[in-house]
């Protein structure tokens, strides 16, 4: 069962989620920095734009925990790039992270559509 422990403020709701598109991104397979950043606006119908200043904090963030790890390799266009990769920490994190947030989207939902 999910933890129902709320969340305790905007920036831990906002950091979460930016935590989980990025390690959900991931589960494909190993990506650089650039490649994340593309494939969740892609994948958000261009709706989410995440910026550098962002992303890369969130990435050496995750890397520290343990969910990601990183290898430098040349990138599609020959230039040397960090690649992050998930991790088996990662992956169950993933799982975690998603089970919060389902629970977040229940919860929302039901506020805006209370059964009548």
């Amino acid at each position: 069962m999910p933890d129902k422990e709320p969340y305790r403020n905007r920036i831990e709701l906002l950091q979460g989620t930016l935590d989980m598109l990025i390690l959900n991104t991931l589960q494909w397979g190993a990506r650089h920095g650039h490649g994340i950043a593309q494939a969740i606006r892609a994948n958000s119908g261009e709706l989410l734009q995440v910026e550098t200043g962002s992303l890369y904090p969130a990435l050496h963030r995750l890397e520290r925990q343990g969910w990601l790890a990183s290898e430098w390799k040349l990138s599609e266009n020959n230039q040397r790039a960090k690649y992050y990769r998930l991790t088996a920490s990662g992956k169950k994190q993933l799982l975690s992270a998603q089970s919060k947030w389902d629970l977040l989207v229940k919860a929302i939902s039901g506020v805006l559509n209370p059964a009548r």
